[in-house]
Order: structure tokens, then C-alpha cells, then sequence
């Protein structure tokens, strides 16, 4: 499975230690969306400071113009508040749903937790309807475990 093989290309990215943390997020990014063909947009969103919004960090895919979310609203706002996995198999029936671009169909966001707290996000969008699995859930916690610790 392919998640297998990305967990050590994960790690080492991760262990980079002489790069600046937005490069190593940044190189997560690219790995990801390229190598899981329906992972379309790949990007980590933080909470910014004490407020309650979150502040996009570094990603790759479609330019975005949110760049700042109130916690609440969208998919992302809505886990910044759960603090819980959100799997959306199809945006169109989701009423809070912020659009990025038309052509995404299915959104998963996943919470980052530093010392039990959700400090940030990572958010991958598809231009495939319904593509997320349980593996999806597994692979991208372990991503978010791993980022947690250079934060």
C-alpha cells in the first residue's frame, strides 16, 4: 500500500532538522500530492496566535483565497472547534462547507495536536467524489503525529 510507502519518506523529511519547519511542511505537501493521485490540494492550516481563526500555512495545489478561517466555519473551522477527524466523501452536501474551487468534490481534514491541544490542521481536497478511506484516516494522523513533534 502506498501509505506504507510514504511513512519513511514522512520520517525523514521530518528529520530534516537543518531545514526551516515551513520547507519540511512544505516537502510533506508535495510528497503527498504527488504520490496519491486523488489528493488534489495538500496544505496545513494553524491557529492563529490566541485568536480563534486559523492562518493557511504551507501548501500545494490551486492558489486559495482562504487564508484565514474563524473557527466554526468551513470543514476546517469545524475541526478547529471538534477537535476531531471531519471526512467529507461530497462537499455539495455539506451547508458549511467554504468552496474552494469547483472542481473538489471531497475534503478530509485532520487535527494536530501539540501537548493535547489542536493547534492546526492538515487539509487535502479531491477532484474525486468519495475517495477517502479508513486507510486515508490512519495514514494522514501518523503524518500529523509526526508534524506535531517539529512544532
Amino acid at each position: 500500500m502506498i501509505f506504507e510507502k510514504l511513512k519513511p519518506q514522512v520520517e525523514f523529511i521530518i528529520s530534516e532538522t537543518n531545514k526551516p519547519v515551513d520547507t519540511r511542511l512544505i516537502k510533506i505537501c508535495k510528497l503527498l500530492e504527488k504520490h496519491i493521485s486523488y489528493y488534489n490540494w495538500v496544505g496545513f492550516y494553524f491557529r492563529n496566535g490566541g485568536k480563534e481563526e486559523l492562518i493557511l500555512g504551507p501548501y500545494i495545489g490551486e492558489p486559495t483565497d482562504h487564508t484565514v478561517i474563524p473557527f466554526g466555519k468551513g470543514i476546517c473551522g469545524q475541526v478547529a472547534v471538534s477537535n476531531e477527524n471531519f471526512v467529507v466523501p461530497d462537499v455539495s452536501a455539506q451547508d458549511n462547507y467554504i468552496a474552494c474551487s469547483i472542481t473538489v468534490k471531497a475534503e478530509i481534514v485532520i487535527p494536530i495536536f501539540v501537548n493535547g491541544e489542536n493547534i492546526g490542521q492538515i487539509d487535502i481536497d479531491s477532484n474525486t467524489p468519495d475517495p477517502f478511506t479508513e486507510a486515508d484516516e490512519r495514514f494522514l494522523e501518523f503524518v500529523c503525529e509526526k508534524v506535531a513533534g517539529i512544532l
